[in-house]
């Protein structure tokens, strides 16, 4: 949810020294991301390299990134990051894949989308607001201080009774720039999960179908994909929520920046406690479900898996932005590396809102998002469901009683208030602490007084008809 990678100059100078032996899987964690974040910015989000650099990647490594040296290559659609010079690793962009870390994704199959290149987004068709709490309401998100971390962000919607009331972008970014949701990537790995449910090919409460547990004598056996979704399989699989000097040797981040195929990684793992005794949010979880969903949803094939995100949910909300990222093998990561812009990320939070139905048809099963929702023992005080954060009404959210949200590191945000008929979605590259989450109450604060006195239930533009091209392939 909350962090990413921080290793000090010492660790990074400590990798170095040790030579071979220990250098290839820890510096691949500082490599592979910057390598990765930077190719993801130029060639799905059509943003500046540098600027993705200096804003994403150079905070999360500290003093180590002026040991990581990134280069670009526009024909060949590549970024190679190096650390210190000596070892180095490369992105590579592959439609429809997005950006994906290691020599293997050329093995990856090209699936062209359907259609050309769609027209540029004009501006003009971005909803603007003459309400004063509203505009104010999206200064909140936009606002910087002269002295203090910086926000950054980049999009905010909001969505009221099914219908955009405001928007605004910063300048670069527009109504089809898709947008890193980092651990948001979560909430479309449940949204997938729902599907396949739905359709009768998932049990979330038998035994996950994962090769490495089919014996029954081994203690993984008995983790299922719903215990893998809440956080509680008892994998040794690292933490991904409190940021460490010793980030790239965490099993999380090794799994994630140094195994081409991760959800194997993660399975790979021992237990560290007994399967659902303890809460871990840990990345090696989801890695697991990104494999799982390959297996199920596309027989093993990565083209038919991103052809089942597509046709079952993506184009059924009129989502025609989204680029989830595979591991070499094609495997959804799971965790994290979907992009969508924010109003495709606002149709996702506005499906939920309407308990898994669109256009008058059921996406997912009845009670799933009341399941997805329900706050996972032993979670508290952070107050995690089944792949979204909830508020308990006993923890220190400080959001409406009854929300619940999907959350990245670095502000990004889809909150949901039921009580208020909203959906809040900011994306952006804060710097502040918590990811900024304390402005962010702040907003859905002033919005929700803002839902629950307004009349004017007819104003905006309806989110199921509002304009939203396809990502344009990149040139």
């Amino acid at each position: 949810m909350i962090r990413r990678l921080r290793p000090t100059a010492a660790v990074i100078g400590a990798l170095v020294l040790a030579g071979c032996t220990s250098l290839p899987p820890a510096a691949a964690v500082p490599t592979a991301m910057a390598a990765h974040e930077v190719c993801s910015a130029m060639f799905v989000s059509d943003l500046d390299g540098k600027r993705a650099f200096a804003d994403t990647v150079a905070p999360q490594l500290g003093p180590a990134a002026r040991l990581v040296r990134v280069q670009a290559d526009p024909t060949r659609k590549t970024v190679t990051a190096a650390l210190a010079g000596l070892y180095a690793r490369r992105a590579t962009y592959r439609e429809p894949y997005g950006c994906v870390v290691g020599d293997e994704a050329s093995n990856l199959p090209v699936v062209d989308k359907a259609g050309g290149p769609p027209p540029p987004t004009q501006e003009s068709s971005v909803v603007r607001t003459r309400d004063t709490e509203l505009t104010s309401a999206l200064d909140i998100a936009f606002s910087e201080s002269s002295d203090g971390p910086r926000r950054r962000t980049y999009a905010a919607v909001i969505v009221h009774d099914g219908r955009i009331v405001a928007e605004r972008y910063a300048p670069g970014v527009g109504v089809d720039t898709p947008l890193h949701g980092w651990s948001m990537g979560k909430s479309v790995t449940n949204a997938l999960l729902g599907v396949l449910v739905k359709q009768g090919r998932l049990d979330m409460f038998a035994p996950a179908p994962v090769p490495e547990w089919r014996d029954p004598a081994d203690a993984r056996h008995s983790i299922t994909p719903d215990d893998l979704l809440r956080m509680r399989s008892g994998l040794d699989v690292g933490q991904s929520l409190i940021p460490r000097w010793n980030a790239p040797f965490d099993p999380a981040n090794r799994i994630m920046f140094a195994s081409p195929d991760m959800g194997a990684a993660a399975a790979r793992r021992a237990l560290k406690s007994p399967v659902r005794s303890a809460w871990t949010y840990s990345d090696g979880n989801t890695a697991v479900l990104g494999r799982l969903i390959r297996q199920t949803a596309g027989g093993g094939d990565p083209a038919a898996t991103q052809s089942f995100a597509r046709r079952e949910l993506f184009e059924r909300l009129g989502m025609g932005s989204v680029t989830i990222e595979t591991d070499a093998t094609g495997s959804p990561v799971g965790a994290t590396q979907v992009y969508a812009s924010a109003r495709d990320w606002a149709r996702l939070g506005q499906l939920y809102l309407d308990d898994g139905v669109a256009g008058g048809q059921r996406i997912f099963p009845a009670g799933w998002v009341e399941y997805s929702t329900t706050l996972t023992p032993g979670s508290n005080p952070y107050g995690y469901g089944a792949g979204f954060w909830v508020t308990s009404g006993s923890d220190d959210h400080g959001l409406p009683v009854g929300s619940f949200l999907a959350r990245g590191a670095r502000g990004q945000y889809v909150i949901v208030v039921p009580s208020a008929r909203l959906v809040v979605a900011k994306l952006g590259d804060a710097d502040a602490p918590r990811g900024d989450f304390e402005a962010m109450v702040g907003l859905v604060g002033a919005l929700t007084k803002w839902a629950n006195s307004t009349g004017r239930r007819d104003a905006g533009l309806s989110l199921s008809q509002a304009p939203n091209p396809a990502s344009r392939p990149r040139q």
